[in-house]
């Protein structure tokens, strides 16, 4: 009775104490946090969950984050990890949803030489690879029920077997998941373990969907499309109040990623090639709609990877898009030769320290119809030195930091692309980018 009561009474002391902790986190550690990991906004309910995380990360709690798709609930087992006492040890993310159901087991835990057919050898699992170290299981709901019983021992008492094997091993992991679909339905309807539910939702961590951070919509484009416009040389793209009234009042189903999409979409689209005379295009609230797909309201957040039906893939449109920025490039360089053009004086770059404050919130903005009054980010573009890559290196490039940004997770870096994991994996073979280089 007294052991248990202990027990008690430590864990409502840990859970006052990082309550306290949470709310006393000096603002400006919270927005070096931001900036090391490339996150924006102000959002009330974004900075409690990055506290949180920062908060629970000494301990070995079990984490479960949760959120819709593309609110970028994958920040969060990093920073857990990097705050942790294990962060000089292995941090592993693994996709459930990516894997097949067939060699799940063998992925998490390993298999012995002729446990399968093509098991040539004794293999490492996750759990084994990641002893002493933290291992993030995203898509959890993906998880098969045979797998889920083997994951809920790993959990309990660090225990598990290889595929093919009778030998039990021990492993000790930090284990943070994260899923973009109700769980608690998932149990009710028999496609999830509740004890395992339970097991996991240690502590939960939830990331606001971009609907309810309206606050941080406009910088998230204007981020987006000041980077695009830097990459490309292209001049900057701003919105006039209608206009961010219809980004703002937008419901995002695909949250940021869909909301990088269109920026970039209508910074190729609509910008010019940049000159002392074009340094910004203004987009008014008629124009932006076109890039904007229609809403639908009874239309829930997409939880399926399976492609819809258009007439164009995304690989398609991502490619016009390519095509349409390299023509404009061919023309502006062939206006110059024939017109024997002077060399415009040299563009003022703006204040670096007015870039930063406007994207990664150095400062609250106010509503929405004075946020046209933050200093615009300059790109400080090579005026002299255009890009002519062709459509072959865009392509290249693209799928290659798309893969470099999600430390190889393919499913991962084919969303972000828009394109099906089929068409991506072919195109990694096509270009050779499964090879490594050499030393």
């Amino acid at each position: 009775m007294c052991s248990y009561f202990c027990k008690y009474t430590k864990i409502h002391i840990y859970f006052l104490t990082l309550s306290n902790y949470i709310d006393n986190m000096d603002t400006q550690d919270l927005q070096r946090l931001k900036n090391k990991y490339d996150i924006i906004g102000n959002d009330a309910a974004l900075n409690r969950a990055l506290e949180t995380a920062v908060a629970v990360s000494p301990t070995d709690l079990t984490v479960l984050v949760t959120g819709e798709s593309g609110v970028g609930k994958e920040n969060i087992p990093k920073i857990i990890h990097q705050y942790s006492l294990r962060k000089n040890n292995k941090y592993f993310a693994v996709n459930c949803g990516a894997i097949p159901e067939g060699t799940i087991d063998s992925e998490l835990f390993g298999h012995e030489k002729g446990s399968f057919t093509g098991a040539i050898e004794t293999r490492k699992g996750y759990f084994e690879e990641a002893d002493g170290g933290t291992l993030f299981l995203d898509e959890i709901g993906e998880l098969p029920l045979p797998s889920q019983a083997k994951l809920l021992r790993v959990l309990q008492n660090g225990e598990f077997i290889k595929v093919g094997s009778s030998k039990v091993q021990k492993t000790d992991v930090r284990v943070i998941a994260a899923t973009n679909v109700n769980l608690m339905h998932n149990v009710s309807i028999g496609k999830f373990r509740e004890d395992l539910y339970y097991r996991l939702n240690a502590i939960q961590i939830r990331m606001p969907a971009l609907r309810d951070r309206k606050g941080d919509i406009y910088l998230f484009f204007r981020k987006f499309t000041s980077d695009f416009s830097e990459k490309y040389g292209m001049s900057k793209v701003t919105l006039t109040n209608d206009a961010i009234d219809v980004l703002i009042n937008y419901r995002w189903p695909g949250n940021i990623r869909q909301l990088k999409n269109v920026a970039e979409t209508v910074a190729a689209l609509e910008s010019e090639k940049l000159t002392h005379s074009t340094e910004r295009c203004e987009v008014d609230a008629r124009t932006l709609k076109q890039y904007m797909p229609a809403e639908n309201v009874s239309m829930l957040p997409v939880t399926s990877s399976a492609p819809m039906e258009s007439g164009l893939s995304d690989s398609d449109k991502q490619m016009i898009v390519k095509a349409i920025l390299d023509l404009k490039q061919e023309v502006d360089n062939l206006k110059a030769q024939v017109g024997n053009m002077s060399s415009a004086p040299a563009l003022k770059p703006a204040d670096p320290v007015a870039e930063d404050a406007e994207w990664q919130g150095q400062g609250t903005p106010g509503q929405h119809a004075e946020i046209k009054k933050i200093i615009e980010i300059d790109s400080d573009p090579k005026v002299d030195e255009p890009e002519n890559l062709s459509l072959k290196q865009n392509e290249v490039e693209l799928i290659a930091k798309a893969l470099e940004r999600h430390d190889g997770n393919r499913k991962l870096a084919a969303q972000e692309l828009g394109m099906s994991e089929r068409t991506l994996y072919r195109k990694i073979s096509k270009y050779n980018l499964d090879k490594k280089p050499e030393n």
